[in-house]
């Protein structure tokens, strides 16, 4: 078998959190402060006739929301650099309640590649919900890197769009502290391998201590799911859609449990192309 090919999504244990890049210039002689930081692009909304809230994930300041003023305008420099997933270099007013965007300067230009391809689209979509709903709870640790990643590793076609989705929706569970425990039984601490899987529990159980009706998966499935986690994408990139889809359900659901709240964009992919 050949090596395994380079991992394209940052590796948990490799992302850190940056300090804030805050400029406070302004604050003493009663202006606004102003700061910048390098984010990538979650969602827009619409405001007023001309402006639009932008929702981002920063680098050093974790969950951004900011009006861009005059950026639905025909004619106007910024606005498309602030449509979602693309990366870049922004420059803030500090505000009260909302920050007011001040200047823009494109760092990536993903999308572009990503919205000509509906596939690509909507799992960029659920990628970026994800990051959105989780750095709702203040789990901001590392999630910009990890996201810019994988939405390079999508538009680049590095692998399969639904086994990134699928590792980055675990890595980030990850990151906020819900890493799916998959050698040993979660009850019992047992080792594996285990195929019964308890998603309440965070992970697999032995057979002896398994609830009635807890589905077992095929030792495959869990491999995979360990393989998506720390980016082994020559056993993921070898796996049957069998293996796959049943992944896909366990990560899915396991989001769902954590998040409260269902991932909607997952409702768009086809999940079985």
């Amino acid at each position: 078998m050949g090596s395994n090919p380079p991992d394209v999504l940052p590796p948990i244990a490799s992302v850190h959190s940056c300090r804030v890049a805050h400029d406070v210039r302004g604050r003493e002689n009663g202006q606004m402060p102003t700061y910048r930081d390098e984010v990538v692009v979650l969602r827009t909304h619409k405001l007023g006739e001309a402006d639009r809230i932008i929702t981002m994930l920063g680098k050093s300041r974790g969950k951004i929301r900011a009006v861009a003023k005059g950026v639905r305008k025909t004619g106007s420099r910024i606005g498309s650099r602030l449509e979602p997933f693309m990366v870049a270099d922004v420059q803030f007013y500090e505000g009260r309640n909302l920050d007011t965007v001040q200047q823009v300067e494109t760092v990536t230009s993903l999308t572009g590649l990503i919205v000509a391809d509906y596939p690509m689209y909507t799992t960029a979509s659920a990628m970026v919900e994800t990051a959105d709903k989780l750095t709702d709870h203040g789990h901001t640790n590392g999630h910009f890197p990890l996201l810019v990643g994988g939405l390079k590793a999508l538009a680049s076609h590095a692998h399969d769009p639904s086994l990134i989705l699928d590792s980055y929706i675990l890595r980030a569970l990850a990151l906020a502290g819900w890493t799916p425990e998959l050698d040993a039984c979660v009850v019992t601490g047992d080792e594996g391998p285990h195929t019964a899987f308890v998603i309440s529990a965070g992970g697999v159980v032995s057979d002896a201590v398994a609830p009635p009706g807890t589905p077992h998966l095929s030792p495959e499935t869990v491999e995979l799911l360990g393989a998506l986690l720390v980016g082994n994408w020559t056993f993921a990139d070898a796996t049957t859609e069998v293996a796959r889809a049943e992944a896909r359900g366990i990560v899915a659901a396991y989001a769902q449990f954590h998040l409260e709240r269902s991932i909607r964009s997952l409702g768009h992919i086809d999940r079985m192309g």
